[in-house]
């Protein structure tokens, strides 16, 4: 699960576009518990999501031009402008190239090979999610992709991750982590899509921890947001929902199995 010993390679951020900040901020306020606040004038509508005072994610208003309405899950680089390089060079594209955020740190916004889009984030002055790991925070990642080796590649290129497979009854999962960091520092998998059915582009899909996954669907029903995939006990890792808030952003809630002592 993720922490916020953030290292190169690890997920560092995420953030929601969205046409409607506030009925945003009131959908994940009640699933939540999360409270909205803005970065400021000078940051063009841009703000925090907190929770009990710790930043967990970002939010913005986007417009149709700029996509649909979507998560991002940002890692960490010690050069964004390194990265958009490496992307390139691997296959890959840059949607947003390398830009300042005031004395925050260094963005840029890129895709795979498969045009899977993710950001990278060069800490200044904020070094990433003030809490992972927990209820109500950021805990795993899955990049759903058609080519599960050419994604290992590029990501190996570009964020230097190495891969591992995890065997389950009747299938293997391929694990994600830093380089040189081991098992203990898996923050996400690789999912082919062709065993997927529910999923049919190549993305990021952020999960976020919850103490009850039925009740978080249930909730994400009365807010107006969709359901997926229904709650679902997955062996190894714990009871997975995946879902949609009001404007269509998709994210995953998971209730993690607990840890043998």
């Amino acid at each position: 699960m993720l922490t916020t010993r953030f290292v190169t390679g690890a997920p560092n951020w995420i953030d929601v576009g969205t046409p409607a900040v506030d009925g945003a901020a009131d959908f994940y306020g009640g699933l939540f518990g999360w409270r909205f606040r803005s970065a400021g004038p000078e940051a063009g509508g841009y703000g925090f999501f907190e929770l009990d005072g710790r930043i967990v994610a970002g939010g913005m208003r986007t417009t149709p031009e700029q996509g649909p309405p979507s998560w991002t899950v940002y890692f960490q680089t010690p050069d964004a402008g390194g990265a958009a390089k490496a992307s390139e060079q691997a296959r890959g594209g840059v949607i947003v190239r390398p830009m300042d955020v005031m004395d925050q740190g260094t963005t840029a916004i890129l895709a795979d090979r498969a045009g899977a889009p993710f950001g990278v984030w060069q800490p200044g002055r904020l070094g990433g999610m003030g809490v992972a790991g927990r209820t109500g925070a950021l805990c795993w990642v899955e990049l759903y992709t058609a080519d599960v080796a050419a994604a290992a590649a590029y990501y190996r290129a570009v964020l230097g991750l190495e891969t591992s497979a995890v065997s389950f009854p009747g299938s293997t999962y391929t694990c994600l982590n830093p380089a040189g960091e081991g098992a203990e520092s898996m923050f996400g998998g690789v999912v082919p899509l062709a065993d997927d059915p529910l999923e049919t582009d190549a993305h990021w899909l952020p999960y976020l921890a919850v103490d009850d996954t039925d009740a978080a669907v249930a909730r994400t029903l009365e807010l107006g947001g969709t359901v997926r995939m229904p709650a679902t006990d997955i062996e190894g890792a714990g009871r997975v929902a995946r879902l949609t808030d009001p404007y269509g952003a998709r994210f995953a809630v998971l209730r993690p199995m607990p840890r043998e002592a």
